[in-house]
């Protein structure tokens, strides 16, 4: 491939943030399961080195890219405008504060708030109703599977412990 004098190289810094931080919680998740069954430690290393793998081949493509003038390691792209605009900032406020409040709110209150923010942001805060009745269905619906039918140990908040005394007392 031939290089473009007058095309300046291609900022990669911004874009092995995300690679660089799910080899870390590769490796970090590769340490708390130590002490589960056999089956599970075989199911997340098999899903943990196919990452670790992805991960790999996107470093050694940028690594060429480098080396052939086409990229620089730059933080150019990180945060533009285009992030502000179509909502992506926005997205990644409503991830950290899922993260933030899931064990005070409990997991089905903070998947509503997450999800009916998310899609307020996406779609520019229209259709308020329908991505109300959206997110209360799909927040309802996982904790009917993961909470009250499979009894995971997610979060639970006010909500689940309301849930828990209506269920057992009719």
């Amino acid at each position: 491939m031939k290089i473009d004098p007058d095309r300046p190289p291609r900022h990669l810094g911004g874009e092995l943030i995300i690679p660089a931080l799910a080899v870390v919680f590769t490796l970090y998740f590769f340490s708390t399961i130590w002490n589960s069954p056999w089956t599970a430690q075989v199911s997340a290393f098999s899903l943990g080195g196919v990452l670790l793998l992805l991960c790999v081949i996107f470093f050694a493509k940028a690594l060429g890219m480098v080396a052939k003038g086409e990229g620089s390691l730059t933080f150019g792209n990180v945060v533009t405008y285009e992030d502000l605009r179509t909502g992506r900032l926005g997205l990644i406020v409503t991830t950290v504060g899922y993260c933030w409040l899931i064990d005070d709110l409990g997991f089905t209150l903070a998947t509503f708030l997450f999800l009916w923010l998310s899609m307020l942001v996406l779609s520019r805060f229209r259709g308020v109703g329908r991505v109300t009745l959206t997110s209360a269905i799909m927040a309802l619906g996982g904790w009917a599977i993961f909470i009250w039918a499979f009894d995971t140990r997610f979060p639970r908040g006010w909500f689940e412990a309301t849930m828990e005394a209506v269920l057992k007392n009719g």
